[in-house]
């Protein structure tokens, strides 16, 4: 028997037995799907994490079951079950052939044969083994999935699951760690609809008794743009419940609305207030029962800062951090406030799984990314210093030359396809105008909104133009340039290319920039990041997705020298002294002229570690013996389409699918080559042979081999074959290159003969394009 009737007819069988699908609040789900496949370019996917049965007990999963075939070893799923489970952060994993069962304790290490499967009851005591009132409260409630349109994947369930094993075990003040775009939004409004429809709040939730009120929820963002698509996503809620606090609505009312459940609002605003008394005052300390900071690492938990304030008067709430940034120096004090994550998902984790858009890193240096002064360039504006160097930092901020501006902008216009959507990090908020209108002037574009800039100055119209912008049935504006605004709070799933005109200040702004391209969209493939500031040194900092690491301990203050303490004399304050002119400097006639660049391309990895080239070249040598021994076996693999395309999706899951491939062309100067000529070179050192080269040797050595139908069909294959490249050679292509040589199928059937001799035809010439040069003609 195979899987499919070891499982229909033993495994099936034996979970119903056991009471999986029978006992109610039980259910089965089969060929769960819990990774998509990492996107590696030509809508292809990396394969993805499928289980053959999650077991699943008040809404709670519980356990996996990797099936084999029946002649397999039982066993043998066992290192694919222990994968699932520890993804899907369950205790118990089960292998099995339909004759035995092999069962793991994920938390105690404890495995070996199982006599059954524990029926759904035994297996949540055996999970939980500690009674807990709320946890089973909780579990009671189903996801929220509005009509089957929310569907949560697999690291959302675990975070809800963990924040609310928290909040059962009277833990106060909890953090996650996601990436940008793994769906924050969607893990607060499910822990609010379990704690809404349990009834949880922070009155009851130590008593055994019924609940007797719903709780309140608060959701604290920074911007109102995050908050306002919180909102809107809490739309399943009763209309009463939800409540969004504003300024202008506590002004016409006199007072701040109490009336609600789930609250909405911005730190500004609950700081903000008439005179000394700030609005969140005017709310008794323990009004809220469960509080959600958004994005928390910008200020929420610094001491210093005034929005802790708020945390601190209502500070009988549970509160949860949710933030994008892994711990570090400079966000140490979050995770001291909030303490070590319940949960993390790295940006590297979303790519891997396929939920979100991998990445390529376009790096451009010009000739005058440094600038010192000459004597025949006028200086226009300001002072400048003679001998300084003027670098990248001081570019558009103290020294402006646009000249050097115009250039970047010419050479990016003619690097990214001017349709797709396109972010631009500039220096300034004058910067990104300045940008904006080049944009304008060099577009291949007719429209005049074109490119637009999203700023602080820009108030209502960047809004405006920020939302167009999102919107996915829209092109225009197809390119906003920026300083700081969008870095964070951007949901454009088409943005395609993200420009890094300014340096990046820190890890956690390089994180958040890198999140505006991440989001999946269809037929989006990878990014592009177009790096001007050598920015991509930051992919081989530890700190890029790394584990996270302790800060170091700060030193303790110096103490003061002995004596008597001296008071300074009274002095007025110096005045502050207004910020220098910037720097405005026309180059000499001709000298924009002599403006170059310089272009690359980084590799990387399967686990989306960054490479250099020849990183990446000794990766592929190392790895190409698992898929052929010799030049001969590389040779018939490469001249059948079915088994090249077997070898080119296992390459792919290694890390090395045919984008990084393509640019491995470039280096090694085969651009005109075959890609069998990329991995012949890479693993033999043989010389490379151009497309040309190829086809004009198997005209000579298969003519009599074929009549002159089929080899004028031959020809036409092997011409676009040498324009387009091996993919023209794929099965897939032999119905479309039919199509565009004949009028119509059965024109060709005419010439060619039936379809399966049409299909000996079309597999069998390619072999002679990938014979030695000088080897014996085949038999």
């Amino acid at each position: 028997m195979n899987e499919a009737e070891t499982r229909a007819e033993h495994i099936d069988p034996a979970l119903k037995i056991a009471g999986w699908g029978v006992v109610e609040g039980s259910r089965i789900l089969r060929e769960h799907g819990i990774t998509l496949g990492r996107l590696q370019g030509n809508a292809k996917r990396a394969r993805a994490d499928i289980a053959d049965y999650v077991l699943v007990y008040r809404n709670t999963k519980l356990a996996v079951v990797e099936a084999k075939a029946w002649n397999k070893p039982y066993t043998e799923g066992v290192g694919q079950a222990k994968g699932y489970a520890k993804r899907l952060s369950v205790r118990f994993a089960y292998a099995t052939n339909g004759q035995a069962i092999y069962g793991i304790d994920m938390q105690t290490g404890a495995e070996g044969d199982a006599p059954h499967y524990p029926g759904p009851e035994e297996l949540w005591k055996l999970t939980f083994a500690e009674a807990n009132v709320w946890r089973d409260r909780f579990a009671a409630v189903p996801f929220e999935d509005k009509g089957g349109a929310w569907q949560g994947r697999y690291y959302q369930d675990v975070a809800i699951t963990r924040t609310l094993d928290a909040i059962a075990n009277g833990r106060d003040r909890i953090l996650l760690t996601l990436a940008t775009g793994t769906g924050k939004t969607f893990i607060a409004f499910q822990l609010a609809w379990k704690l809404f429809q349990s009834r949880w709040n922070l009155k009851d939730w130590k008593s055994e008794a019924e609940p007797t009120r719903r709780p309140r929820i608060l959701f604290l963002a920074d911007r109102n743009i995050l908050a306002d698509q919180a909102y809107n996503a809490f739309s399943a809620f009763p209309d009463d419940a939800l409540v969004r606090i504003a300024p202008d609505e506590i002004k016409k009312k006199g007072r701040v609305p109490k009336n609600g459940s789930i609250f909405f609002t911005i730190f500004q605003t609950f700081m903000s207030g008439p005179g000394d008394s700030p609005y969140f005052g005017d709310y008794p300390p323990d009004f809220f029962d469960f509080i959600v900071i958004d994005e928390c690492h910008r200020g929420g938990a610094n001491d210093e800062g005034s929005w802790r304030a708020i945390l601190d008067y209502f500070a009988p709430a549970v509160q949860l951090g949710l933030t994008a940034t892994p711990k570090r120096t400079i966000n140490a004090d979050t995770y001291a406030y909030f303490g070590e994550p319940v949960y993390v998902y790295s940006l590297k984790d979303g790519i891997n799984d396929g939920f979100l858009t991998p990445f390529k890193v376009q790096q451009i240096a010009t000739t005058l990314d440094e600038y010192v002064y000459t004597p025949d360039d006028l200086v226009v504006e300001g002072e400048i210093v003679a001998g300084k160097r003027y670098q990248e930092r001081d570019f558009n901020k103290i020294i402006e030359i646009k000249e050097r501006e115009a250039y970047r902008v010419k050479l990016l216009m003619g690097m990214i396809d001017q349709r797709q959507k396109t972010i631009v990090f500039c220096a300034t908020q004058v910067h990104a105008l300045a940008v904006r209108d080049l944009i304008n002037q060099m577009k291949t574009s007719t429209d005049p909104h074109y490119c637009m800039r999203v700023t602080a100055d820009d108030g209502a119209l960047g809004d405006q133009a920020l939302r167009e912008f999102q919107d996915n049935e829209k092109t225009i504006p197809t390119i906003l340039t920026t300083s700081q605004k969008l870095s964070t709070g951007v949901d454009a799933r088409n943005v395609r290319n993200i420009v890094l005109m300014r340096p990046v200040n820190s890890m956690i702004e390089f994180k958040q920039i890198i999140g505006r391209g991440t989001r999946l969209y269809d037929g989006k493939d990878y990014f592009t990041i177009y790096d001007f500031v050598k920015a991509h040194h930051l992919f081989s900092d530890p700190e890029w997705d790394g584990e996270p690491e302790e800060p170091a301990a700060p030193e303790p203050p110096r103490p003061l020298p002995p004596g008597p303490p001296v008071e300074p004399p009274d002095r007025p304050e110096p005045p502050v002294p207004p910020p220098p002119a910037k720097i405005k400097v026309k180059l000499a006639n001709g000298k924009e002229r002599t403006i170059q660049s310089m272009t690359a391309t980084s590799f990387w990895s399967a686990d989306g570690t960054p490479m250099s080239a020849a990183q990446f070249l000794e990766s592929l040598f190392g790895a190409l013996p698992e898929f052929f021994k010799d030049e001969d076996q590389l040779r018939a693999i490469w001249s059948n389409p079915v088994t090249r395309k077997s070898l080119l999706a296992g390459l792919a899951d290694k890390g090395f699918s045919a984008e990084p491939l393509a640019e491995m062309q470039k280096l090694i100067e085969a651009e005109n080559s075959d890609l069998f000529d990329v991995l012949a070179y890479v693993a033999f050192e043989a010389p490379t042979e151009t497309r040309s080269e190829r086809a004009s040797k198997a005209k000579a050595v298969m003519h009599q081999q074929f009549n002159d139908k089929q080899q004028a069909f031959v020809d036409f294959v092997l011409a676009q074959y040498v324009k387009q490249g091996v993919d023209e050679l794929d099965a897939e292509k032999l119905s479309p290159l039919l199509k565009l040589k004949y009028n119509a199928l059965n024109d060709a059937l005419k010439d060619l003969g039936s379809p399966e001799q049409i299909r000996q035809v079309f597999v069998g010439f390619q072999r002679y394009l990938y014979e030695p040069s000088a080897g014996e003609l085949p038999s």
